[in-house]
């Protein structure tokens, strides 16, 4: 029995102009981006998106500038109004909500961390961090009380008393996530929240991130254009060209399987040794007793690498949880840090 999606994308569609709605029944026959700017002078934000986001998991939708990654996210709370289509939350489709309704959502289920951090300058940290409570209607102390321990988890502690301008810009995002943590909200929301950042504190801040979620298993959807980003965070990823999505699916699974030259080219630089793993390019144990050694199903092909010193002839035993899982063949691994093309994906285990 499959589980019920968190979050339901169905047949979303944004057309962005002055009459949107008359210019459905184009989309709907098949005139594309370019050709509706061109001719209608209207601009296809979006093109009949269908995504499920499961409850606890990070899902990542990735694309180009104008892919439409930011326009998608901002319908699941409804900063932006669709042209048509869906959104249900626990169930509920919320373009049905009214104002209060709405309200409700932003402030108790979702929470959201921006890429420019969107911190208010007059008030300190702490305060910042209880921002969300203050908007629920909570007193000072509340919310000083629920912001405090999130800005320890987030590394701050000691830095309660700051203003925004006397912290780097990665302390300053570490306030936003603690502002969004304190909301204890189901959903978070986050919109190229780590872009602004220099490399060394981008990593540390995925870290981070990961290390909250390891615990905490909120629902989580990530906006990013940096594809290293969205391989390390990603339950389910979603990569959109143009407003519509390409592919989508388990990170590992589009590496491996690319079904459109667009998605080859994304993946074509990436290091495979470095980002795939164990658990995608083994097999089932099939009574073999004679192994080079025992590695983890999350492991990183690059481990194996050394483990064989480059030898093709081994083959290790994979354990996930201390449980057997499979066998890995190093030969099998060579022949996965080949790209595969589109056209060729059939032939892929």
């Amino acid at each position: 029995m499959s589980k019920e999606p968190k979050v339901s994308i169905r047949g979303l569609y944004k057309i962005f102009g002055d009459d949107p709605q008359a210019m459905l029944p184009h989309v709907h026959s098949g005139m594309g981006k370019p050709e509706l700017l061109e001719k209608y002078n209207h601009v296809l934000g979006l093109q009949d998106i269908n995504v499920d986001m499961q409850a606890g998991e990070i899902t990542v939708i990735m694309g180009l500038s104008g892919s439409g990654k930011s326009t998608l996210i901002r319908h699941l709370n409804r900063l932006i109004e669709p042209t048509s289509g869906e959104v249900i939350v626990d169930g509920e489709n919320v373009l049905d909500y009214d104002e209060e309704q709405l309200r409700n959502l932003r402030r108790n289920k979702m929470s959201m961390v921006f890429q420019k951090f969107a911190l208010l300058p007059h008030r300190t940290v702490l305060q910042n961090a209880g921002m969300s409570r203050l908007v629920r209607g909570e007193d000072e102390a509340s919310a000083e009380s629920h912001g405090r321990p999130w800005l320890q988890r987030v590394g701050l502690d000691g830095y309660e008393d700051h203003y925004p301008h006397q912290l780097s810009g990665g302390m300053q995002q570490r306030v936003g996530i603690a502002r969004a943590l304190a909301s204890d909200s189901d959903i978070m929301l986050m919109d190229e929240a780590f872009s602004a950042l220099d490399p060394l504190i981008r990593t540390d801040m995925q870290d981070l991130l990961l290390e909250l979620q390891k615990e905490l298993q909120k629902t989580i959807v990530f906006i990013t254009h940096d594809l290293d980003e969205a391989l390390k965070l990603a339950d389910h990823l979603v990569i959109l060209k143009d407003g519509y999505v390409v592919q989508q699916g388990e990170p590992q699974h589009i590496l491996l399987n690319p079904n459109d030259p667009y998605i080859e080219d994304f993946v074509s630089d990436i290091n495979r040794a470095r980002v795939l793993r164990v658990r995608s390019v083994m097999s089932p144990l099939n009574g073999e007793t004679e192994f080079s050694g025992v590695v983890d199903a999350n492991d990183n092909l690059e481990k194996l690498i050394e483990l064989s010193e480059g030898d093709t002839s081994h083959n290790f035993k994979v354990q996930k949880d201390g449980e057997d899982v499979g066998i890995l063949h190093m030969k099998d691994l060579v022949r996965a840090l080949v790209p595969t093309r589109a056209a060729e994906k059939g032939a892929v285990r």
